[in-house]
């Protein structure tokens, strides 16, 4: 498996990217691999505010519509509404340009309990 190392990851295998405040949230491969072809994306809008573990917004498949949850609260402030027109990129890059979502986080202890990519990996 090819799981990056820079990020964390959730147990319903959403990936989480921390720079400074900013967390950015995608699909594991996995997931995107369990999907199958992503063919809608829809994100809660920019200024939503969650709670961790909190669902963010849903994407649908060909087999089924999976809510994506946040292990992190706080603001959304960036959606990537590149998916709209192209849902296809979660499947293509889904740790690069298939990123689902940005959040302004409060607290970045909530990430205690995500995994890191070895234990992601282990895991599954």
């Amino acid at each position: 498996m090819n799981t990056p190392s820079d990020r964390v990851y959730a147990e319903s295998h959403e990936w989480h990217k921390v720079d400074g405040d900013i967390v950015t949230i995608g699909l594991t491969s996995f997931a995107v691999d369990q999907l199958t072809d992503v063919t809608f994306v829809e994100m809660h809008p920019v200024g939503t505010v969650i709670d961790a573990g909190e669902s963010v917004g849903e994407v649908e498949s060909v087999k089924t519509t999976s809510d994506i949850y946040s292990a992190v609260g706080g603001e959304i402030i960036e959606v990537n509404d590149a998916l709209t027109e192209n849902p296809e990129m979660v499947n293509a890059d889904p740790y690069g340009d298939g990123w689902l979502v940005k959040i302004q986080i409060e607290d970045q202890g909530t990430l205690g309990d995500c995994m890191d990519a070895a234990a992601y990996d282990a895991s599954l």
